[in-house]
């Protein structure tokens, strides 16, 4: 198959890279860079695990061809942590035990953080609207909404 060339921002670095016009940028992400934060849960959009920011929103990254991305901004679960510091939402999942497999949780992170960087201060119900395109099957939703309400107070502190 014929590969096309596609130049994107990936987490803040111009990325290059190959692929058939055919591969998902969730599989281009995970097998062709390395990223595998993004995980294949569904792998048709439903369940959210695969999330991914793209110019400011949220996207399923096995929906999305990774031909769609050339000239545009990626944002993955990998371009949060700032060297060996965590992001605030990273943070704050590992301190309200926000996760237990993992499979969900950077998906859960991602979407997040994209409602974070449209409405700094979020009540609850906005939260939980944001987050469901993400499913989780291990920890319930409380625990989540908490770590993002207690994330977005770190991040207005921190401004």
């Amino acid at each position: 198959m014929p590969r096309t060339h596609v130049t994107t921002r990936l987490n803040g670095v111009e990325t290059d890279f190959l692929c058939e016009d055919r591969q998902s940028l969730l599989e281009v992400l995970r097998d062709e860079i390395g990223l595998t934060g993004a995980k294949e849960g569904c792998n048709n959009g439903n369940c959210g695990a695969c999330s991914v920011i793209v110019d400011g929103r949220v996207v399923n990254a096995c929906c999305m061809l990774a031909v769609e991305t050339a000239g545009r901004e990626v944002t993955t679960i990998e371009g949060l942590a700032q060297g060996d510091e965590l992001h605030p939402l990273q943070q704050a999942f590992l301190e309200e035990a926000a996760l237990q497999c993992g499979i969900c949780t950077p998906g859960l992170i991602m979407s997040a953080k994209a409602l974070l960087d449209r409405e700094p201060h979020p009540d609850e119900h906005r939260i939980r609207f944001w987050l469901s395109g993400n499913l989780c099957r291990c920890t319930g939703y409380d625990k989540i909404v908490r770590a993002v309400q207690r994330a977005a107070g770190e991040l207005q502190e921190s401004k």
